[in-house]
C-alpha cells in the first residue's frame, strides 16, 4: 500500500477518490491547489493530479515538478479533456498515466496499482528533493548526481529508510559496516562529515542528518526549502 497526494479542487471527486483509495488501504493525502500540494509531495509515494486546478494548471505544476526535486515520482493525470492532443500534452509534460473523467474507481485502482509496481521495481527512495536508487546504489539531490562512495551510500539509505529515529554511532557502526568490523565509531562520525559536505549540509540546521547530542544520528526529512516549494 502507499501513500497518494490527491490534488483535485471539486470537493465531490476528491472525496470519491478518497473513499475508494483508502478502501483499497491506501493512505490519502489532500490538496485543493497546486499551492497546497506542492509541500506534500515530500510525503507521496504517487501523485493523482487533476489538469485544471483554481491557481494553476496541473501541466504546469507537474513541469516543476519534473524539472525540480520530483523528477520520477509517478503521476496519474486526471483530466475531462478527452482529445488524443491533449493525452499527448499531458504525457509529454511527465505524466505517466492519463485518466478521462468521468472514470470507474477500478479503472483509477488498476493504473495506480500498476504506477506503484514499476516504481518499486526500480526500487527508488524518495525523501524530498533526495532521491536513493537502492538498487543502483546512486544518489541524487535536487536533480545533481551525488558522488558517494559505497559506505556513504549504504550510511545515507540505512538513516534514511528510518526517518525520525536516533541511532547510536555502535549501531550504525554494525548496520553499515556488520558486526566484524573492527573500526570505532569515529568512523561513523567521519562519513557523517563526509555526507553533510556532500549534501551542501549545515551541521547547526540539517536538511537531513542531525545529531542528536550524546545519542547519535538521525535522518530527518527536508524542510520547506523555498515557497512554493515545500522534498525524494
Amino acid at each position: 500500500m502507499a501513500t497518494v497526494l490527491v490534488v483535485e479542487d471539486e470537493p465531490a471527486v476528491r472525496l470519491g477518490v478518497r473513499l475508494a483509495l483508502e478502501k483499497a488501504g491506501h493512505q490519502v493525502l489532500e490538496a485543493a491547489t497546486a499551492k497546497d500540494a506542492w509541500p506534500l509531495l515530500r510525503e507521496a509515494e504517487t501523485v493523482v493530479l487533476d489538469w485544471m486546478l483554481p491557481d494553476e494548471p496541473g501541466t504546469r505544476l507537474l513541469e516543476r515538478m519534473r524539472q525540480g526535486p520530483y523528477p520520477d515520482l509517478p503521476v496519474l493525470m486526471l483530466t475531462a479533456r478527452a482529445e488524443v492532443r491533449d493525452r499527448v500534452e499531458g504525457l509529454s509534460r511527465g505524466a505517466d498515466d492519463y485518466l478521462v473523467k468521468p472514470f470507474a474507481t477500478e479503472e483509477l485502482l488498476a493504473r495506480l496499482e500498476a504506477l506503484l509496481r514499476r516504481a518499486g521495481r526500480r526500487k527508488v527512495l524518495r525523501r524530498g528533493p533526495l532521491l536513493l536508487d537502492l538498487e543502483r546504489k546512486e544518489a541524487s539531490l535536487e536533480g545533481n548526481p551525488l558522488p558517494l562512495t559505497r559506505r556513504e551510500f549504504e550510511l545515507l539509505a540505512f538513516l534514511a529508510q528510518r526517518p525520525g529515529r536516533v541511532y547510536s554511532r555502535e549501531e550504525l557502526l554494525e548496520a553499515v559496516w556488520g558486526h566484524d568490523y573492527l573500526g570505532t565509531p569515529r568512523t561513523v562520525d567521519q562519513h557523517v562529515l563526509q555526507l553533510r559536505e556532500k549534501l551542501g549540509e549545515d551541521p547547526k540546521a540539517p536538511r537531513f542528518l542531525e545529531t542528536v547530542r550524546g545519542m547519535g544520528y538521525r535522518f530527518r526529512m527536508a524542510p520547506e526549502e523555498a515557497k512554493p516549494k515545500e522534498e525524494g
